[in-house]
């Protein structure tokens, strides 16, 4: 089969696009919300409720469809307001975007979803996620949640050059406008539908939101621009441009990841030899299931849920396990907060995926 790179590029930033649609919605939603109540949470305790709640509180917002709680609660957690178990609840008990292929309203798979499994998958997050949080909270085992910036000190206001902020002013809005044009057909793709009509300028846009995010977040980077640095909580502009700083660099991580877990895949590997592989022994693929769901962002989690679809007596147990390890497009934020804690938490979820996979298998699943 001929390799088309430009046609696979284009499929990857428009994939990216999509899962940014439903990123931005949740980013700059929480943030909205967030700065609304701010007063109220200003007045409110270190954290939102008692702590042994807190792994049931995550692991309940996990089972979400889509990335959007882990994101809100990598959020929560690095401004304490939820307890390490409840961040590990939460990545344990999600799907990712891997939900919307088992709910049969993905944009990046084009297969029929499977209820049956994502009911069982959900069960088993949802009680995996819970334990895990509970279990590691009763131990007081947690992850340093002071970010890299805390900890250098960078407190200060920077003095910005015309060239920073013209680049903070066009991808702002451009980003803003491009979230607000998608927000409907990505709250539509939670029923499995979307506007026909303007499908071929969705796919575009799609495109184009993707190509801006990653100029934005890499010109900040050439710049050392860093909007952490100068947040103010009490003012509406800083508090959104820092959400929308967010979401560049979310979707920006989402493409890498889908481009990187979509050409091993399809191109190093091979879809055949793939397919082999996750029809080898069920010890085996539940292996492999975990490595690819503990690949950061929603790509190998993706492709987990299409082979079991379409792959003939595909163990549920390694799409359980796969299920278990992907942390969702949430671990973008906390890797880039912290990436000692990211990795942290993405082997400790491998480590459990494993775990909760074997004991699927054992129980018939």
């Amino acid at each position: 089969m001929e390799f088309k790179l430009w046609s696979f590029i284009l499929d990857n930033l428009e994939a990216a696009g999509v899962i940014g649609g439903y990123v931005s919605l949740s980013i700059i939603g929480f943030a909205l919300v967030s700065f609304a109540m701010r007063n109220r949470l200003n007045k409110a305790t270190s954290h939102i409720g008692p702590k042994w709640t807190h792994p049931i509180v995550g692991s309940l917002l996990g089972i979400i469809p889509g990335c959007g709680a882990t994101i809100i609660v990598a959020s929560l957690f690095k401004n304490n307001k939820i307890s390490f178990g409840g961040l590990l609840a939460t990545f344990t008990s999600t799907l990712g975007e891997g939900s919307f292929v088992l709910l049969g309203a993905s944009n990046e798979a084009d297969v029929a979803g499977n209820l049956k499994a994502y009911f069982i998958i959900t069960v088993f997050g949802l009680i995996a996620g819970i334990i895990f949080g509970l279990i590691s909270d009763f131990y007081g085992f947690r992850i340093n949640s002071k970010t890299e910036i805390q900890q250098k000190s960078k407190l200060k206001l920077q003095q910005k050059s015309n060239l920073e902020l013209f680049i903070e002013r066009i991808g702002f809005y451009s980003i803003i406008l491009m979230a607000i044009f998608l927000a409907p057909g990505s709250i539509m793709a939670f029923w499995g539908g979307e506007i026909e009509s303007i499908s071929e300028l969705t796919y575009l846009i799609s495109i184009i939101l993707t190509t801006t995010c990653v100029c934005f977040y890499f010109s900040k980077k050439i710049l050392n621009i860093d909007h952490n640095e100068c947040i103010n909580e009490n003012n509406f502009q800083s508090k959104t441009l820092h959400a929308v700083s967010d979401v560049s660099m979310v979707i920006t991580y989402v493409f890498i990841g889908l481009f990187i877990a979509n050409f091993i895949i399809d191109i190093v590997i091979g879809p055949e030899t793939f397919d082999s592989w996750m029809t080898s022994s069920p010890y085996i693929v539940i292996l492999l299931a975990a490595l690819i769901g503990a690949i950061p962002g929603c790509g190998g989690m993706i492709a987990v849920a299409v082979a079991y679809i379409t792959i003939p007596n595909f163990p549920i147990a390694a799409l359980i396990a796969a299920a278990i390890a992907t942390s969702g497009d949430g671990i973008f934020p906390l890797i880039a907060a912290n990436k000692k804690d990211g990795l942290i938490l993405t082997g400790i979820g491998f480590v459990g995926a494993i775990v909760i996979g074997y004991i699927a298998i054992v129980l018939g699943f």
